[in-house]
């Protein structure tokens, strides 16, 4: 968990994630019959599965997409959840994006918060076929940081040793320009 000083110092609303100088990577769970096709041929609809069955989200996938098409897809989204109200202009965005709660890699709920993306329509068609860079398997990550836990081999270790030991992807802050940020609410509690 990170320390309170560091807890401190996180901004409420905060876009963290996996990136480098042209790509940024975002998280999703997927059922092993779409997600090892999609690993195999490098798009996510690779199987007709893809299209219907969303049960026994057994796999995690790592999708790695570029900034610039990051940045575009969120330019479309509505902020939701928590009890908000959405005006009409909001409910026809094809974009949804909540803050949920953080958490630690031992699941402790973290006091601010972490950004969900939802996709639906045209924009997720855009998303699926053209704005997917890469796609990786990281179930197996998943499933040893769970085992660490449950054996309770990670006691007393930080976050920073977690990222070492290969259980936890590096994620640090990512920025966005000011409208985006207004889009996004990251300025609101």
């Amino acid at each position: 968990m990170p320390s309170p000083e560091t807890q401190a110092s996180v901004p409420y609303r905060q876009i963290r994630a996996k990136y480098d100088d042209e790509t940024i990577t975002v998280y999703q769970a997927y059922s092993a019959a779409i997600a090892l096709p999609a690993v195999q041929e490098q798009k996510l609809n690779a199987s007709p599965a893809f299209k219907e069955d969303h049960a026994n989200q057994s796999h995690i996938l790592a999708l790695r997409m570029t900034h610039q098409k990051f940045r575009q897809l969120l330019s479309f989204a509505s902020v939701t959840g928590h009890g908000k109200v959405m005006t009409a202009e909001e409910k026809q965005k094809q974009v949804r994006v909540q803050w949920d709660p953080e958490r630690s890699a031992r699941m402790e709920v973290l006091p601010y918060r972490s950004i969900q993306i939802g996709i639906t329509g045209e924009v997720k068609r855009k998303w699926v076929e053209e704005w997917i860079d890469g796609i990786e398997d990281v179930t197996e990550m998943a499933r040893k940081l769970k085992k660490a836990i449950d054996g309770s081999e990670l006691e007393g270790l930080s976050e920073e040793e977690l990222v070492a030991k290969g259980l936890v992807p590096t994620e640090r802050p990512y920025e966005v320009d000011k409208e985006l940020m207004k889009i996004l609410e990251m300025d609101s509690i």
